[in-house]
């Protein structure tokens, strides 16, 4: 007979429960670190930040800041993919695309994106233009990897598979080795996003000194600028909690929609 689970085992393997029970204990250590330290200045407690947090969104300004910033990483990303797509699928059609991919990433990969600022400000000038620029580059060589490791992982069987049932060109790459490399494919997305989304902060520091306006990053450096240390924890904190719905909602949702349903491991 099975033996059934105690409320505290059913508890215990709720995922979600465990990772906010995390976050709790992280926020108690926080506000009690806050207060030893008593010094607004250097470090505010986690009420207090809470407090900037709610009135920066009261006000409209966090909201805003945050808006802007996403709508300028989802067009840089979606760029990053479609240029990650295209390099990947010229790579799994002929040797001298694979040797233009890995040229490329080798050449590319390793280069900072902000360290392209310079030259974004000279050919794009301040704007979106710039910041949608560098997110390009911190996006496309992450995916455009693991993209391709994945498809070289496909087994030669499911390869020969898709060849016996006629399929070729597209119709090959989006029914067999796109569903077949899947978790290689979602991982380089998550990482594609990482970079993004922290090269993006970086990024609108520098172009919001320069033109005064800006996203989260162009929040945070004024409020470092006003001396509000609770608003520039607040900024801090609506970007790692924008990097926790990304992941553990909507890139988890993608999982479970597809590498969980098809009974693969990532």
């Amino acid at each position: 007979m099975e033996k059934q689970l105690s409320t505290f085992d059913r508890l215990y393997n709720e995922t979600w429960l465990r990772k906010v029970i995390i976050l709790v204990v992280l926020a108690m250590i926080w506000e009690a670190y806050g207060r030893y330290l008593n010094n607004e200045l250097l470090f505010p407690t986690f009420v207090d930040t809470i407090k900037a947090f709610f009135h920066s969104i009261a006000s409209g300004v966090l909201p805003a800041r945050a808006w802007a910033s996403i709508k300028v990483l989802l067009i840089g990303y979606a760029c990053g993919v479609t240029l990650a797509s295209l390099l990947t699928a010229l790579a799994i059609s002929s040797r001298l695309g694979t040797d233009l991919l890995e040229t490329l990433t080798s050449m590319f990969n390793p280069l900072p994106a902000i360290a392209l600022l310079p030259l974004a400000l000279i050919w794009f000038g301040l704007g979106n233009g710039s910041l949608v620029f560098v997110l390009v580059h911190s996006v496309t060589w992450a995916i455009a990897l693991n993209t391709h490791s994945g498809f070289l992982s496909v087994s030669r069987t499911l390869k020969m598979v898709g060849r016996n049932y006629g399929l070729g060109g597209f119709r090959y790459i989006a029914k067999i080795l796109i569903p077949a490399a899947f978790p290689s494919i979602l991982t380089g997305l998550k990482i594609g996003w990482a970079f993004a989304w922290r090269t993006l902060i970086a990024a609108e520091l520098v172009f919001g000194v320069s033109s005064g306006s800006g996203g989260l990053g162009w929040y945070i450096f004024e409020s470092k600028n006003n001396l509000d240390i609770p608003s520039v924890f607040a900024g801090l904190l609506t970007v790692i909690l924008i990097g926790l719905v990304v992941e553990n909602i909507i890139f988890r949702a993608i999982e479970s929609a597809t590498v969980d349903r098809w009974g693969m491991q990532s």
